[in-house]
């Protein structure tokens, strides 16, 4: 036997194939390995940017004397979280709830039919082997006991996934969840919990998505200030735009320095919303800048995003971003540097590791041209450090998310660049991740993977593709999204939500369903908010009615933990807002005013499409004539529609907050 690994698409899965340790993918081939030789399956679990991940490779999987262990009494698996998040759920909510806490590199021994029965994260590599004899004699000696704790552990945890009662979508729920989170808010720091705090992209989008609705002061609050706080702060990239993952501390000083897609992505998003609602110029920049980051760092050369930057260059975490006053000194001279050292927060005892600080930028500089001219110095010598590695895996679900952003923020700020950038990203995604009629997870430099797509993959592909079109006007991507949306069936529930995987994926010991919203939206609330959205973008009220039965089915568990369901919140705030509609028929200035007014909206909910009259193909233009020759919008709430406004000021007054409300 050998490592088997130089074979995946991976970037995670080729880190490790020169590993001394017998590493297989996961599929059939392995267990049906471990079966043969009645021995146990150890499941290894991580991500590219993952730091711990890195620090058990080169402590464990690296060592001569662990790779014997594991060769000899087991058959070791190796697993890309990203690639395979249907895997990591499963086997994740066997680690969380045999141990309290879950994690990343997760370790979790399997019997050779697939049953947890003993769960772990990081392991030293002391540890490890103790670990590895314990269990390697406990199998030999007393197999029958393993493999019971095994059944044990997934018939208790099947038996736990029962489905929550739906909860109706109606005002009164959504008014107490921001109760809920004014309760949990961080009055000094902002956000919501203590450290490690993450930022809460979907909540923030959530509560202002509600005063945009309500008026109410409180949930713009916490909102703006949370915004501040993480783009001022070391969570931020202050030279090159972009965040990373978490703050380890509650006051977002010091991050781990990995940058995701999806928290980009969404971070965009909720930033638009942001300067839409408030018109802040700190909105904007960091609009600007994390766009311009992700076309420019995550961008890859066919025409997709990678998924990640690493936390660690040349295996030390932060190298690439930390400063002291020395360095600043010695780029910027003894004048500048000390200058810059104060308004970015760089202290001589050090804000992170060994003397070194984050970049903070607490306050605008008083002269922007100065900051502008050090900004671009500071970044040309840290361009000359190592830099992170780059996880170039192109992943649907997480595209989808930056195709919606990018589109969303370039028709907000006039940027053609970024919606262009969306649209390559789709033709991409589209063209790539299709096989045989059926989406696929990931792919990379061109070779798609093996892994089918779930429910999240659908959902915020979708959700993208219907942003592109609305932005664009462009039928193909309405077109594409509709099919995409077709195989929600696939992933359908009793109750109106979804399951994470199609009822034909491979069979785990369970099948994962969530409604809870984290780090980015569960396959449940990612596939409802698309269907909300086509329902509105068509007009179809079957889409429209299967989103708000999708909503409902996950909304109890947002109402009683909304930090856990933020998108769901979200997607309830566009029903009970109506959906909102805008159809802008016409050419020319007149046309373009009244874009821009619908555009700058940021009523929940809110679709906007335009076209000429009566052009054919689209149920929102469809009869919709100019009015006695002037371009002209019209206006429909919860599918009830308004006299055409063919004047800017007539359509802002139309979209001003209504009262009451569909409840879907």
């Amino acid at each position: 036997m050998t490592n088997r690994l130089a074979r995946a698409t991976s970037p995670y899965l080729l880190q490790h194939r020169d590993n001394p340790v017998h590493w297989q993918e996961w599929g059939e081939e392995a267990f049906a390995e471990a079966r043969r030789r009645n021995v146990p399956v150890l499941l290894s679990v991580g991500y590219a940017a993952c730091h711990w991940c890195h620090v058990m490779a080169h402590e464990s999987f690296e060592d001569e004397t662990v790779a014997a262990a594991l060769n000899d009494r087991f058959v070791s698996v190796k697993v890309d979280r990203e690639e395979r998040p249907d895997i990591d759920a499963v086997y994740m909510s066997a680690v969380t709830a045999t141990t309290g806490h879950g994690g990343w590199p997760m370790t979790v021994f399997l019997t050779p039919d697939g049953e947890p029965f003993f769960c772990g994260t990081y392991f030293p590599r002391d540890h490890f082997l103790r670990v590895l004899e314990a269990l390697d004699e406990a199998w030999r000696t007393r197999e029958a006991e393993v493999r019971a704790s095994g059944t044990h552990i997934s018939t208790s945890l099947a038996n736990a996934l029962q489905p929550p009662t739906p909860y109706a979508v109606e005002p009164g729920a959504l008014s107490s969840a921001v109760a809920l989170l004014a309760r949990q808010f961080d009055p000094v720091a902002c956000g919501f919990g203590g450290a490690p705090k993450f930022p809460p992209s979907m909540v923030l989008e959530f509560l202002l998505r509600h005063h945009a609705r309500t008026g109410d002061a409180s949930s713009l609050e916490m909102a703006s200030r949370t915004l501040e706080a993480m783009a001022r702060g070391g969570l931020y990239d202050q030279l090159a735009g972009g965040f990373a993952r978490y703050a380890v501390d509650a006051g977002w000083v010091v991050p781990h320095f990995e940058k995701m897609l999806y928290d980009n992505a969404l971070l965009l998003r909720a930033y638009t919303t942001w300067w839409k609602v408030t018109g802040d110029p700190l909105a904007e920049r960091i609009v600007r800048e994390t766009a311009d980051f992700i076309v420019r760092d995550l961008g890859t050369a066919a025409g997709g995003f990678a998924s990640s930057l690493d936390a660690d260059a040349d295996g030390v975490e932060g190298l690439t971003y930390a400063w002291t006053p020395e360095q600043l000194r010695e780029v910027l001279g003894d004048d500048e540097g000390p200058a810059a050292s104060v308004l970015l927060g760089v202290t001589p005892e050090g804000t992170f590791e060994h003397g070194s600080s984050t970049l903070q930028l607490r306050a605008d500089p008083t002269d922007p041209a100065w900051f502008e001219r050090v900004r671009s110095r500071l970044l040309a010598a840290r361009a000359e450090r190592p830099q992170p590695g780059r996880d170039d895996k192109v992943v649907t679900s997480w595209n989808g998310l930056a195709i919606a952003a990018l589109a969303g923020a370039g028709a907000a700020f006039g940027r053609p660049d970024w919606v262009q950038a969306a649209s390559g990203c789709a033709a991409h995604v589209l063209d790539v991740h299709t096989v045989d009629g059926e989406l696929r997870r990931a792919s990379r430099l061109g070779v798609v993977g093996t892994a089918r797509a779930v429910a999240d993959d659908h959902g915020n592909l979708a959700e993208g593709l219907l942003a592109l079109h609305q932005v664009t006007g462009d039928l193909r991507w309405l077109r594409a999204a509709r099919e995409v949306l077709g195989a929600a069936r696939h992933f359908a529930a009793d109750d109106g939500g979804f399951h994470d995987t199609a009822r034909d994926a491979e069979p785990l010991y369970l099948r994962p369903r969530s409604a809870a919203d984290n780090a980015e939206p569960s396959g449940q609330s990612a596939l409802a908010g698309a269907l909300v959205t086509l329902g509105a973008v068509t007009g179809d009220p079957d889409a429209l009615e299967a989103g708000a039965r999708a909503t409902a089915a996950g909304l109890g568990l947002a109402v009683r933990e909304p930090r856990f369901g933020g998108w769901s919140l979200a997607i309830a705030e566009a029903l009970v807002a109506g959906p909102l509609q805008v159809a802008v028929v016409g050419s020319g200035p007149d046309a373009d005013a009244l874009e821009a007014v619908a555009r700058g909206s940021a009523s929940p909910g809110l679709v906007v499409v335009r076209g000429e009259p009566d052009a054919p193909g689209h149920p929102l233009l469809a009869d919709r004539p100019l009015v006695d020759g002037h371009a002209a919008a019209y206006v429909c709430r919860g599918m009830v529609c308004e006299l055409p406004a063919t004047h800017p000021g007539d359509l802002t007054e139309q979209l001003r907050p209504a009262t009451g409300g569909a409840t879907g």
